[in-house]
């Protein structure tokens, strides 16, 4: 009898967990707003996406981040494919750092600060590189001025590569 009602808690758990990622990815699938300017929002099952490099950002913004791509940004990557290919995504995910309760020496994420997503589509956003920008806050995106900053940026600092910071983590 108590294999019975162990095994009924493990299946319960089984589907508890079921339930919270299904959730999870339903979230994903709502874009809550589209940038002004581009017209990006944040695209669905991006989550699940692979992660083309991590990266610690120092002061003022004190933050741990992640840059994961569809599988067209992805393959870009793994074949170093420059210019990026039409249909490729990148979306940069931000906490704020704080340290490991369990672990003093280690830095882990915090509360998270944006969500960040780069669209390539050469026709439609031929007059900033190829690249559609968004900027998202609690899946909100931030106001046009903000989105007016992202093309000059990265224009000043990464034409080189494409107007993209982030590089494969090997």
């Amino acid at each position: 009898m108590k294999s019975v009602y162990l095994l009924s808690c493990v299946f319960a758990l089984i589907a508890l967990f079921a339930l919270v990622e299904v959730s999870g990815a339903e979230e994903d699938a709502k874009p809550l707003s589209a940038s002004p300017i581009y017209g990006v929002t944040i695209p669905a099952g991006y989550r699940q996406w692979e992660l083309i490099a991590p990266a610690l950002e120092d002061a003022p913004l004190n933050e741990l981040r992640a840059v994961v791509g569809n599988p067209k940004a992805a393959d870009a990557y793994r074949h170093a494919d420059l210019p990026f290919p039409d249909g490729t995504i990148l979306v940069k995910l931000a906490w704020k750092r704080t340290p490991s309760k369990e672990f003093a020496s280690a830095t882990v994420p915090g509360a998270a600060t944006t969500v960040q997503v780069m669209v390539k589509d050469s026709k439609k956003y031929a007059s900033t590189g190829g690249w559609g920008f968004g900027r998202f806050v609690d899946g909100k995106a931030v106001d046009e001025a903000q989105h007016r900053t992202c093309f000059a940026c990265h224009q000043a600092l990464v034409r080189d590569h494409d107007y993209v910071f982030t590089h494969y983590a090997q």
